[in-house]
């Protein structure tokens, strides 16, 4: 019965069927094995460590440890981007491939050191000149009635002056707030009062700062002629003790002490003002952040240096000296004021070798009449 089933069931020969023979399924079985293990080991290996090399293999590896024990801990990138190392950027231009630059910080720290120096400068200069005005007083010469009068200074002179002068002070004024006012303003007007201030003083002294390109070079042609350095001048200097006393040395046009309020204030100091400040408020002469932390810098010290030097000079210009403002207010000063300050030039003014011309008091000149002689 079990032989007729096996062969009425059993398989049958079909001519167009190729039987495999079992030693090539097993060789193709082994292939298709090794394949596939190949892949999982490398689906492995790369699923363990991006590395190409040992070093950066044992960076990933303290990387994944890091991320175990300290999560959200990106130390390490971070001193990389600090590195100030040029990176890959798509943005065109100078430093776009740097994130962060190191330096800045040490810029931020010596800024508030010199913000701090300056400030303390300035006071000094202001607390010296109070304590000696309370002590000394006005410097102040003796007139006589109806003496004659020199004109010390042509419209020309006074415009230039006062053309400077106003641009310099606005801008003193204005570089004081944006420096110093968050240590001496803000505890005082508060936070909103105090960013109005702020933001307005930051307006006036950018678009205030440029016409110093105009105003020191008139200032500079006009009063150059004046402002010769020679022996003199030295002298004037050893004996400055008695310029305060009341005796003063012989001095020309302008003392030695004037003309180093020229020399350094105008020439010097108001140079480097104006090619720092140009540098600060036009970053698009595509310079580095680097040359914009060293402008600011210069910026700040000549300031501070030329503010000092100027508080005298404003002072002897003003209450410090009798005459002085009537001056450059008017353009004249009495015969006895002109010799007593400066007596080479009243000499020359005498003898008719000078610029400058002996004036009647009462006589009008050019539509202006000309004051009595005084010493305000």
């Amino acid at each position: 019965m079990l032989m007729q089933i096996s062969r009425r069931y059993g398989p049958r020969s079909d001519p167009g069927l190729h039987v495999i023979p079992s030693s090539a399924r097993n060789l193709l079985s082994g292939f298709a094995l090794a394949i596939a293990l190949t892949l999982c080991f490398s689906v492995a290996s790369f699923a363990q460590s991006p590395a190409v090399n040992p070093t950066e293999a044992d960076e990933a590896a303290q990387a994944a440890q890091r991320q175990r024990t300290q999560p959200l801990n990106n130390a390490p990138v971070w001193k990389e981007v600090r590195s100030g190392a040029p990176q890959v950027t798509t943005v065109t231009g100078r430093e776009t491939n740097i994130l962060i630059q190191p330096q800045g910080q040490t810029w931020r720290a010596v800024r508030v050191d010199l913000i701090g120096i300056g400030g303390l400068l300035i006071a000094l200069a202001i607390a010296g000149l109070a304590i000696f005005y309370l002590i000394r007083g006005p410097l102040a010469t003796t007139s006589k009635p109806g003496e004659r009068v020199i004109e010390r200074f042509t419209p020309a002179d006074r415009y230039a002056h006062w053309f400077l002068a106003i641009t310099w002070v606005t801008l003193a004024i204005t570089g004081l707030i944006l420096s110093l006012g968050k240590a001496v303003l803000l505890p005082l007007i508060g936070y909103t009062l105090f960013s109005w201030l702020a933001i307005v003083a930051k307006n006036v002294h950018n678009f205030i700062g440029p016409i110093l390109i105009i105003a020191v070079p008139w200032m500079f042609v006009r009063y150059i002629r004046y402002n010769g350095i020679g022996v003199e001048d030295l002298k004037w200097f050893i004996n400055i003790i008695g310029y305060f006393k009341g005796h003063e040395y012989p001095s020309g046009k302008f003392n030695a002490g004037e003309k180093l309020v020229f020399w350094f204030v105008l020439v010097l100091f108001s140079t480097i003002l104006i090619v720092s400040g140009l540098v600060l408020v036009f970053p698009n002469f595509n310079q580095t952040r680097a040359t914009m932390q060293v402008a600011n810098m210069t910026h700040m010290v000549a300031a501070y240096l030329a503010m000092a030097l100027a508080c005298v000079h404003i002072y002897l210009g003003t209450i410090g000296m009798k005459g002085a403002y009537r001056a450059m207010r008017d353009g004249y000063v009495d015969e006895s004021w002109a010799a007593h300050h400066h007596l080479r030039w009243y000499e020359e003014v005498v003898a008719g070798t000078a610029r400058e011309k002996f004036v009647q008091p009462e006589r009008p000149v050019a539509g202006v009449q000309i004051p009595r002689s005084r010493t305000v």
